[in-house]
Formats: structure tokens, C-alpha cells, sequence
């Protein structure tokens, strides 16, 4: 029986993060087991490479680990650094040398600038590292949690407006502002993509949600789709009319199309007729949205934060958006749409009268 999208994920993300246990130290066995069971397979990963980079700063950089292989490395070896320590890390990861190997084996050395942003991020792994161990009375110390994280500055969200909205899907359908090539391939993709594009700019579903969609997922008699989300909820999002239409014309295309083995489920298919990626589909934002909105920076998550905006300029419900959106945390909401709060808020100050004209 083919596993389902986000069952095949899991499983090529585990095969991914045993070969990266393979080259970190051995108490990270201990600390990916015990973080499993409430975190994504994703997440995980994201944080053996974060660690991977930690390890290799302390054998480049500190002189107590020079030389050492980062098997090597014990749980006496993390008690023992120092806030300073953890400090000199922030500050190399602000700019550093990383060694690759291309295709034939040769090493190649390039330059790597993280952001504040992504500095916050490797801090955040290398502290639920730590804290994993402390919390376990397995380690005495815990400077990670005393290291100042970089502030970042508030960024303005990025999203269409509802003309640009109304230009993207006709260029979805039209193509007329693509190259030549890429208007040779349109002739091939135009329904799936307009169906992909106004599905997400409808639910504000993520792209991994779409590209996990079976066909089995769409219920027309409900109108609504059933999604896997992050942390394993299964939920239904609801679509309107012009999800509706655009969805049952390619269904009937898709009835016709012959997919390779393992995505005979998959709703939406590659010109290989295999389940499309995440990247196929971040491609796909891009390609339209150059020719429409050539100054704003459009990426699937940005038509996830459209619908959010327009769903709550519609009903004003901030929890309402947090439930469709799949967000843990109103808080986190209303952080993104802040604005759009005090916009509402500014509104209302002539609503109530203190006194008859």
C-alpha cells in the first residue's frame, strides 16, 4: 500500500537525519529519541545540520577541541563550554567559510552570511539541545539559556493586494507576460496551475498541504478539502464557489492523466506525472508573479498571508483566521496582522455616540 505524502516525508526525513547522526556525536542519538515525540520530522532535521555547525565551529575555533572529530565529543565536553563560549558561536556564525564536495568529489570552500534571523534560529536549536540535557539532570550546566538572543527587526508582511490578486490568476491562465519556453509548457499546465493557485489564495492552505492533497482529500458535496497539518492534525478547510469551479474542471483532466507508481492518489501531478514538489510550486508563485507584482517578493507563503488578510478585512474574527490558518497560538496571528487590528481599531472611534445630534 503507497504511503501518504506526509508518511513519506517522515520516512525520507528519518533515512535523511540517520545519516546525519552518523557524523554528530553520539549523545545526540539520546536527544533526537527523546525530542521525537513532539516535534516534526523536519524540525529535527533542521536541527542535526544546525548542530552539525555547531560541532565544527567548536573543533575550528575552540582550542580545547582542536583536532577532535566530532564523533569524539562527549556530554562532558558540552558541560564544560561557557556562555562565552556559546557567545563566540553567535559571533562566527554572523560570517563564516563552509567546505563542500561537488558531484566528482572536489572540495569547494564558500563564503556563508547568516542573517539575523537565521542566527536566531541555529541559537534556538543549540538551546533546545541544552535544555533537553539539563532538564534531564544529565548535564550540571546550562549557558544556552543565558545567552542574549539578536533582536530582530519588526518586517513589513508581504502580500497582494486584491487587483494583484485579480492580475495573478489571469496571468496563471492567460501567460502572457512569460517567455516563450515557459509559455510552450503553459499550454500543458494552465488548468493544474490555475486550480493550485486559486485553491491556495482561497484556503491560504500551506504548499506542503497542497502537494500532499490526494484525490480522495476533495469533497465537492461539503466543498471542503482534508489536509494533513504540522504536528499531525488532520482538519477540513472549507472552499467557496470559485475554488469549487476551477477544482471540478481539473478533476475532470486529472481523470484522464496516467501517473508513474507511487502517485496514482496525488491530486496534482508534475509534467512527469509524478505528485509535484514543494519547489515545482514555489517555482510555479514565482514565475507569475514576477510579471504581475515585479516589486514584491511572492512565494506560496505569501498567498497563505493574502488569504489571511483578506479573511480577516472580511470578517474580523482574529480567531477565526488562527483556526482556518492552522495556527497553534492566536498570538502568533495577531502578530502577523497587527496592522490590520489597529486599522480596525482606528475605525471604530466615531462608532459610538456619547450624545444625539
Amino acid at each position: 500500500m503507497a504511503l501518504k505524502y506526509h508518511e513519506q516525508v517522515d520516512r525520507d526525513n528519518t533515512i535523511k537525519l540517520r545519516e546525519q547522526l552518523s557524523e554528530l556525536p553520539s549523545c545526540c542519538t539520546t536527544f533526537f529519541r527523546g525530542i521525537e515525540p513532539r516535534t516534526s520530522s523536519r524540525t529535527r532535521i533542521a536541527y542535526a545540520y544546525d548542530l552539525k555547525v555547531f560541532f565544527q565551529f567548536l573543533i575550528d575555533q575552540n582550542p580545547l577541541f582542536r583536532d577532535r572529530s566530532t564523533r569524539d565529543f562527549s556530554l562532558d565536553d558540552i558541560d564544560r563550554l561557557s556562555v562565552l563560549d556559546l557567545e563566540d558561536y553567535m559571533e562566527y556564525l554572523k560570517y563564516r567559510k563552509r567546505t563542500t564536495k561537488d558531484s566528482k568529489g572536489n572540495e569547494r570552500i564558500t563564503d556563508v552570511i547568516n542573517s539575523r534571523t537565521a542566527i536566531k534560529r541555529k541559537i534556538a536549536s543549540l538551546r533546545t539541545f541544552y535544555n533537553y540535557f539539563y532538564r534531564n539532570q544529565l548535564i550540571k550546566n546550562n549557558p544556552a539559556a543565558m545567552l542574549q538572543m539578536p533582536k530582530l527587526k519588526e518586517k513589513e508582511i508581504i502580500r497582494m493586494d486584491t487587483n494583484e490578486v485579480a492580475d495573478f490568476l489571469d496571468e496563471v491562465e492567460n501567460g502572457e507576460g512569460l517567455t516563450k519556453r515557459q509559455q510552450v509548457f503553459h499550454d500543458k499546465t494552465e488548468l493544474r496551475d490555475s486550480a493550485m493557485m486559486t485553491l491556495m489564495l482561497g484556503t491560504g492552505i500551506r504548499v506542503s498541504e497542497c502537494v500532499g492533497l490526494n484525490i480522495s482529500d476533495v469533497d465537492f458535496n461539503n466543498d471542503g478539502i482534508h489536509i494533513h497539518r504540522k504536528g499531525g492534525k488532520e482538519v477540513t478547510i472549507y472552499f467557496g464557489d470559485e475554488v469549487e469551479s476551477i477544482l471540478m474542471a481539473y478533476m475532470e483532466y486529472r481523470k484522464r492523466q496516467i501517473p508513474e507508481n507511487g502517485s496514482e492518489d496525488a491530486l496534482f501531478l508534475s509534467l512527469r506525472n509524478q505528485r509535484i514538489s514543494v519547489r515545482s510550486v514555489e517555482y510555479m508563485v514565482k514565475k507569475y508573479a514576477k510579471t504581475v507584482t515585479p516589486l514584491k517578493h511572492i512565494t506560496p507563503h505569501k498567498l497563505r498571508s493574502t488569504y489571511g488578510t483578506n479573511l480577516y478585512r472580511e470578517t474580523g474574527d482574529i480567531y477565526l483566521v488562527a483556526d482556518v490558518l492552522g495556527h497553534n497560538d492566536v498570538n502568533t496571528t495577531k502578530k502577523h496582522y497587527a496592522a490590520l487590528e489597529d486599522e480596525r481599531r482606528r475605525s471604530a472611534r466615531n462608532k459610538v455616540r456619547l450624545r444625539e445630534d
